[in-house]
Parts: C-alpha cells; sequence; structure tokens
C-alpha cells in the first residue's frame, strides 16, 4: 500500500506540480468568491435592493455551467499549463472592474464574466491526471480539489479584515482586488514552474475539438440526452431572473435567452455530429473504444454530491439561525464546518478509491450521503445545537469525499479527453446546485434535505452500473505507435 502514500513535504517532480496546481485552484476560488463576506458592504455602497442582491449571487455562477465544457475543451486542446496561467490572468483583469465599478450594471456583468474563474477546477484534473500514476490519482485529486476548494473559506476568513486595515466605507474595493493581484501575479508563476507532464511523457490531445468523442452509436445519442439538464439549468437560471420571480429582467429579454439557449443546444448538437458521424458510417477499433456510460454516471454523482454541496452552503447559516434563534455571526460560523471538512474529506475519499476499488468506494459514500441527508432532515429546535453542527459534519465528509471518490475515476475514463469529462462532471455540480436551491424555494428546509436524500438514492443505483477502471487505456502517438496507459 505504500505506492499510494504521497510525501507532501517535497517540492520536486509530481508533488512539486501538485503544490502548484492546488494552490492555483485556490486562487480561481478566493476569487470567484471574494464578494460573498462583503456583500454587505457593497450592498451598502451602491444601496443596493434585497433583489439586486440576489441577482448578483446568481449572476456568480450562471456562466460557470458552460465554462467548465469550454475550459474541458480548451485545457485538452492546449494544455493545462497554458489554459490555467490565461485563465487567472483574465480573471485579475475582470477582477480588478468588479471592484473599481462605479455603477450597478458594470457591477453585475463583472460578476456575470467572473463566473468563468469557477472553471478553474477542471483544469488542474487533467493536470494531476498527467502527473500520477492510477494507484495515486484519487489521492492527489483529493488534495487538489479539497486544498483548493478552500479558497471560498479563505476568502471569507480574511476579506473582511483585509477590508477593515484599508478603512473607510470603499475598503472592501482593496480586499477584492488585492486577490486580483496575486491572481495576476501568479499567473506568471504557474506558467514559468509548471509543466504539462513529466519529462519524456506525451501530452494526447483529441483527434478533433468542438465536442467530445463517443464511440458507438448509442452512445451518440446518449451525449445529447446528457447535454439537455446543462441547458435546463441555465433557463431556469433566466426564469428566476425573469419576471415571475426576481424581476430583473423583462419578459422580452428572458423569452431571448430561452430562445438563445435552443439555438445554442442545436449548434452543439451540430458539433457533436461534425466530430462524431463517423461512428455512423463505420465501426470504432475495440482498442479506443471506452463507454460513455461512465462519463453519464460520474455526472450524475457529482451531481448529487458537489450539487448538493454547493445548495446547502447557500442556506445552512439561515437554517441555523432560525432553527436556533442563534445571532447570523453565530449561525454561520456552525455552518462552516461544512466546508471546513472539504480539507479531509476529498483527499479521504480519493485515497479510498485507490485502496479500495472506484465503484465501491463511490457506492459507500453516496450511501452516507444519502443517509446523512436523511439525518439532517430530522433536526428540529428540540435537538441540542452540538448534535446538530456534528451531524451536519458527518453529512458533509460523505459528500465531500463523495466528490473526491467521483474525481478518482475521471482521469482513469479516457486520457486525451479528461478535461472534457472533468468539465462535464464540474457542470452537472453546478447543475444540481440550480436544481436544489430552486426546490429549496418552494419547500421546507426539511423536505429540501429529503429531496436530496432521494436524489443519491436514485444515483447510487445508477452507480451500480459503472464499470470498475482495469487494465489499460490506448491512445495514439502522432506517429500512429499506440501507447498503453495503466488505470488500475
Amino acid at each position: 500500500m505504500s505506492e499510494t502514500k504521497l510525501n507532501l513535504f517535497s517540492f520536486t517532480g509530481k508533488i512539486r506540480t501538485l503544490h502548484l496546481t492546488w494552490f492555483a485552484f485556490f486562487l480561481t476560488f478566493m476569487v470567484w468568491f471574494n464578494h460573498a463576506p462583503l456583500m454587505a458592504m457593497i450592498q451598502e455602497t451602491f444601496n443596493l435592493t434585497k433583489q439586486e442582491v440576489k441577482a448578483l449571487l446568481i449572476m456568480n455562477v450562471a456562466l460557470t455551467i458552460p465554462a467548465r465544457i469550454v475550459i474541458g475543451m480548451l485545457v485538452d486542446r492546449f494544455g493545462p499549463r497554458i489554459t490555467y496561467s490565461m485563465l487567472l490572468f483574465v480573471s485579475s483583469i475582470i477582477c480588478f472592474i468588479f471592484a473599481f465599478a462605479d455603477d450597478y450594471a458594470t457591477l453585475a456583468l463583472s460578476r456575470f464574466a467572473l463566473g468563468f474563474v469557477g472553471a478553474g477546477f477542471v483544469i488542474g484534473i487533467r493536470m494531476i491526471g498527467e502527473w500520477f500514476p492510477a494507484k495515486q490519482v484519487g489521492l492527489a485529486e483529493g488534495i487538489y480539489g479539497g486544498w483548493g476548494n478552500f479558497g471560498s473559506a479563505a476568502a471569507a476568513l480574511s476579506l473582511p479584515t483585509v477590508a477593515l486595515l484599508f478603512g473607510g466605507d470603499e475598503g472592501w474595493r482593496y480586499a477584492i482586488a488585492a486577490t486580483g493581484v496575486i491572481a495576476l501575479a501568479y499567473s506568471f508563476i504557474y506558467y514559468n514552474m509548471a509543466r504539462n507532464t513529466p519529462k519524456g511523457s506525451t501530452y494526447f490531445k483529441p483527434k478533433k475539438t468542438g465536442a467530445m468523442e463517443v464511440t458507438s452509436k448509442g452512445d451518440f445519442f446518449f451525449y445529447l440526452l446528457m447535454n439537455i439538464p446543462m441547458y435546463a439549468a441555465l433557463a431556469v437560471l433566466a426564469w428566476k431572473l425573469g419576471p415571475d420571480n426576481l424581476k430583473m429582467l423583462g419578459a422580452a429579454t428572458t423569452n431571448l435567452i430561452y430562445a438563445g439557449l435552443a439555438v445554442l443546444y442545436a449548434y452543439q448538437t451540430s458539433q457533436v455530429w461534425r466530430i462524431n458521424k463517423h461512428v455512423f458510417k463505420e465501426e470504432v477499433a475495440e482498442i479506443h473504444k471506452y463507454k460513455f456510460k461512465q462519463v453519464a454516471i460520474l455526472d450524475l454523482a457529482y451531481l448529487v454530491t458537489f450539487g448538493s454541496e454547493l445548495a446547502v452552503v447557500s442556506m445552512l447559516p439561515l437554517f441555523f439561525r432560525d432553527t436556533f434563534d442563534l445571532s447570523l455571526v453565530q449561525a454561520g460560523l456552525l455552518a462552516s464546518g461544512f466546508a471546513f471538512m472539504n480539507l479531509v474529506a476529498r483527499p479521504t475519499g480519493g485515497l479510498l478509491s485507490d485502496k479500495f476499488g472506484r465503484r465501491k468506494s463511490l457506492t459507500i459514500l453516496i450511501a452516507g450521503l444519502a443517509a446523512g441527508y436523511f439525518l439532517l432532515s430530522n433536526i428540529t429546535s428540540e435537538w441540542p445545537v452540538l448534535l446538530a453542527v456534528l451531524a451536519t459534519m458527518a453529512c458533509s465528509f460523505f459528500v465531500q469525499a463523495g466528490e473526491g471518490a467521483v474525481f478518482a475515476i475521471v482521469p482513469l475514463v479516457k486520457r486525451r479527453m479528461t478535461g472534457q469529462v472533468a468539465g462535464m462532471a464540474g457542470a452537472y455540480g453546478n447543475v444540481g446546485a440550480v436544481t436544489f436551491l430552486t426546490v429549496f424555494s418552494f419547500v421546507t428546509p426539511s423536505i429540501f434535505f429529503m429531496v436530496i436524500a432521494g436524489a443519491a438514492i436514485f444515483v447510487l443505483a445508477i452507480v451500480q452500473f459503472l464499470d470498475e477502471p482495469e487494465g489499460h487505456t490506448a491512445e495514439v502517438l502522432e506517429d500512429g505507435t499506440v501507447q498503453m496507459i495503466e488505470v488500475s
């Protein structure tokens, strides 16, 4: 079992790449959520209404769904080194625009554009998959995801203090701009220090870009079906901003967005056909085949793991405040335990996957997630607060360990498409968040938790159809020779 151990105190070789990359992800999450702990100050500066604040929060996640698909394609085509560097560079500029906006329109548009930085996670999945062998990739991906994801918590803990240090009503501007400065500097550091692959290794690229490759007729239609929920989630976001809800968009604009999404889906379908029409004319060689069901199952597993995490983190402080009659500060501190579990839970999920099997680990963790949410649905004001916090953290462990287990499998599906597989799974995480938060807007917290538990039980059944990665997968070198990559 020593093969699974990593010397995290090293700063050479693959460990150096791991540290460089999780910190890049950490910065993208810090920039993505730098507004959250400062929202009260921002609201006061611009005299925002509650509806305008809600609109900003929605805009912050809206672009992330398509962005993860686009970034997945870019990282497979150009490599994680340049893609991460460019994402950090461009995001820093947008961050400065948000920090020094002088009207709500600029504030909203720049926040919408910053949703793109939330796709940074996808890049590192490909990078870590290139550097770590199958027996270590789960733990390495878990460390990357868990430690990097802590960037949002770090923003919440540090930026209010930075804002106070700068002082005045405009202190929030300098706190947010500071995250942009760090991201800008690190974009150059990452470009200079990171490498796409270990020395002597080949970086495999898709034969064509524009859509994911599939290897059978059935998978072609399966792929088209799995694209629909991503567009549906964006339609739900438009509906939330539209005349029936927040009234931030007029009826004509909302209908235009719906039409635009339909056109985009049609365009993507045409790209899927362009890339994959050969499967209707000739059989793909057995050595190059992979099963798209692997991708679909991982998408759904990430929907109930990361999707539920995003949704629960959004509502948990208010849930604790209302249930136990606490101050918002007290409730926020107690609810933060859910996010803090990322530091250990994601790496643990990846490690379990490496040591005990991919499907078995994912099965156990999603079962634990379902039980955890069922337990949370039974919390009432009669519970001791400490017991409620412990139940929350126990549930959180299974949620985030499940995320680690999902991305312990993603790099083993098909090496040259790891970015696209990660991008689609990541997008489904955001689809889950939109779905569960929409449900939450109509029901009580107890029913909300029960809905997530029910979805998890459904996915638990689906996970049983996941094939355990074993043996090798094939990739073709530029000279036509075939290279076998170990996946078990």
